[in-house]
């Protein structure tokens, strides 16, 4: 499966950072509150149990997730919306930009700033999406052919080790499942979302070329109505 790349690792490590300083919150929130228009019990809601469960990675207070949860029967809350935009970065690298937004009109410039200012710039609808596929990502924490079996067992499409955790792929209907399979195998499971996956991967083998491609997607990671930053990026070099 081809897709995972240095991004997704600096964007854990980034998350984690974010999630000390409550940076995160504010996105977590808006991912709680879209999930909870499913329904508003998470053992019913599998969207909805994984963003309280990534809340409470983040160590999210709990009236901050009771309250995203409460913002959709709160008649004179903002309506959240997602909209996905898609971009193009330097050296020609594809990105995925999912948002959720109560003002598009706000939003969508501040997306199209964040890809300008960093010499990337906003596609057209279709121009980069049909470069990727809706995959559901879970990461497991270990390693080892046992585990990787296991989660094979458990329903996942593919898997490979990225350091010291697995990450494995799943059809996106299958997400909830195999998450809830491997949980039952007795594997640890870090994270467990939906994301768009790179269909191929675009190599960057120069140290210029990538630290430019590191920052618009940093810049667009740090808006808060982005909720989620995807690229077919391959970044073959160390970038301080």
């Amino acid at each position: 499966m081809s897709g995972h790349s240095k991004w997704s690792t600096i964007k854990r490590e980034k998350g984690a950072k974010d999630a000390k300083r409550g940076a995160i919150f504010t996105k977590i929130g808006n991912q709680i509150a879209i999930a909870a228009r499913s329904g508003l019990d998470p053992t019913m809601n599998s969207a909805l149990a994984m963003a309280i469960e990534k809340a409470k990675q983040a160590n999210m207070p709990q009236a901050n997730i009771q309250r995203a949860i409460d913002r959709v029967a709160d008649k004179n809350a903002a309506v959240l919306e997602e909209v996905t935009y898609e971009g193009m970065g330097p050296g020609g690298v594809g990105i995925i930009i999912e948002t959720a937004t109560d003002n598009k009109n706000r939003t969508f410039p501040d997306v199209r700033n964040a890809l300008s200012k960093n010499g990337g710039r906003i596609a057209d609808a279709g121009s980069v999406m049909f470069q990727f596929a809706r995959k559901g990502v879970i990461t497991v924490a270990t390693t080892g052919e046992d585990a990787l079996l296991t989660v094979l067992d458990a329903g996942a499409e593919d898997a490979i080790e990225e350091g010291e955790e697995l990450v494995v792929y799943t059809d996106q209907k299958e997400l909830a499942k195999v998450r809830s399979a491997i949980v039952e195998a007795g594997l640890a499971v870090t994270s467990a979302e939906l994301q768009y996956v790179a269909n191929a991967q675009v190599p960057i083998e120069d140290t210029e070329t990538a630290t430019k491609v590191l920052k618009v997607l940093d810049a667009l990671d740090d808006l808060d109505d982005v909720t989620n930053v995807h690229t077919n990026a391959d970044i073959q070099v160390d970038v301080e």
